[in-house]
């Protein structure tokens, strides 16, 4: 099965790189699989392809950018050449762009390529049913978050077009198929992108790391985590670093830089950057502790499986999705109020001051991960696929009697 892949992939900043990343190495291991057409944004430095394959041929089509009204276009003729056996989307609503009209384009592909009878998939990994819009940064005003719930129904409507749209959250089918009426909606979980051999759960000497990780500037905001580190050294001897992980948010450019100009004060405190793939177990084997400091959730939680996967101890805000992820799944942690600092601050400290609770909460974490792994997840597609497949084959039959 040749398939085409529309995500955006390392070095790509763009959001769901990770999870691009990880979907396609799994994929690729696939006998099933002959050959992946990643249909990626454009990056100056060349794709991140440095995973093993079972003799899977990968080819890289740089077909469109970030807020670029010829997405659609581009991407329409990059998988129209290729003629690929299947589709399958990795997105979210501001998947090709933070302005209204290239994000709404992009998202009519799907419909467009159930159309030309190409077996589709759409990973949604959010919907605007369950984003907090005014948290989430996207809208305060609540005309604008009026007119963002109009359009954010109608593009919905759109991708439920396609032969089958796949979410991470059990809750997502139901609010979809009661919503919209829809029955091509499925739970494809969103799986652990590695399982490592199981961890010692021991820390290395040195200080303890907080850490968190992502993109941040929007929802994700780092200011209350290192408030709560700075309260707990006031409490404690604790020796803590804090470590912050990732690069802006799309949507607020010079965040991290002037978080490190209003805090530069704060003793121990690193910024990594962007971490490419090979140094992310780094950053995670080292942590004692990994912090979703978020007022607002935007759907399942790539990094919270990463967590697990490492065997790590997580602190998270009681709310929306991670709270469902958290239930649905058996990841553990502790919770916290995401507007109190102080709430924050016992959350950490509960977990880097019990040795025995924090390796107990990264063991069972870790066993979460490992029961959905992504190599699972992959076979999922590939069988869906073939049902879209040999449906379709089946009407075509029926047409020509």
């Amino acid at each position: 099965m040749k398939i085409a892949i529309v995500t955006a992939f390392p070095p790509s900043k763009v959001t769901l790189t990770e999870y691009g990343y990880h979907l396609v190495k799994h994929f690729a291991q696939k006998d099933e699989i002959s050959e992946i057409v990643l249909i990626t944004d454009h990056t100056e430095e060349e794709k991140q392809i440095d995973f093993k394959t079972n003799n899977c041929k990968i080819t890289v089509k740089d077909s469109w950018k970030f807020n670029s009204y010829k997405n659609v276009v581009n991407i329409y003729k990059a998988i129209n050449e290729e003629k690929p056996d299947a589709v399958l989307f990795n997105l979210q609503f501001m998947k090709f762009g933070d302005k209204k009209i290239p994000a709404a384009l992009g998202l009519l592909l799907p419909m467009i390529f159930k159309l030309k009878r190409i077996p589709s998939i759409v990973l949604l990994h959010n919907i605007l049913e369950q984003v907090d819009l005014n948290s989430a940064g996207f809208a305060s005003n609540k005309l604008l978050q009026k007119a963002y719930n109009f359009i954010g129904t109608t593009l919905t409507r759109f991708l439920l077009k396609a032969d089958l749209v796949a979410v991470t959250i059990g809750k997502y089918v139901e609010i979809l198929n009661e919503k919209y009426k829809a029955d091509n909606v499925v739970l494809i979980p969103h799986g652990a992108f590695e399982t490592p051999p199981e961890p010692s759960f021991e820390l290395p000497k040195g200080p303890k790391k907080v850490m968190t990780f992502g993109k941040f500037g929007t929802y994700k905001k780092v200011e209350i985590m290192i408030e709560a580190v700075q309260e707990i050294r006031k409490r404690t001897s604790e020796d803590i670093e804090i470590v912050i992980a990732g690069t802006d948010s799309p949507n607020t450019p010079g965040y991290l830089e002037n978080v490190k100009k209003q805090y530069a004060h704060v003793p121990n405190i690193t910024f990594t950057g962007y971490v490419e793939e090979s140094d992310v177990p780094v950053i995670f084997d080292e942590s004692a502790v990994v912090v979703f400091p978020y007022t607002s959730t935007t759907g399942s939680s790539g990094v919270l499986h990463q967590a697990g996967s490492y065997g790590k101890a997580v602190v998270l805000p009681d709310l929306g999705d991670l709270s469902l992820l958290v239930k649905d799944e058996g990841y553990r942690g502790e919770f916290f109020n995401p507007t109190s600092t102080a709430s924050l601050a016992d959350a950490i400290q509960e977990i880097i001051t019990k040795e025995d609770y924090r390796m107990a909460l990264g063991k069972n974490n870790y066993k979460a991960a490992c029961s959905l792994p992504m190599e699972t997840i992959t076979d999922m597609y590939i069988e869906h696929f073939n049902t879209i497949a040999a449906r379709n084959a089946g009407m075509e039959l029926v047409g020509n009697i």
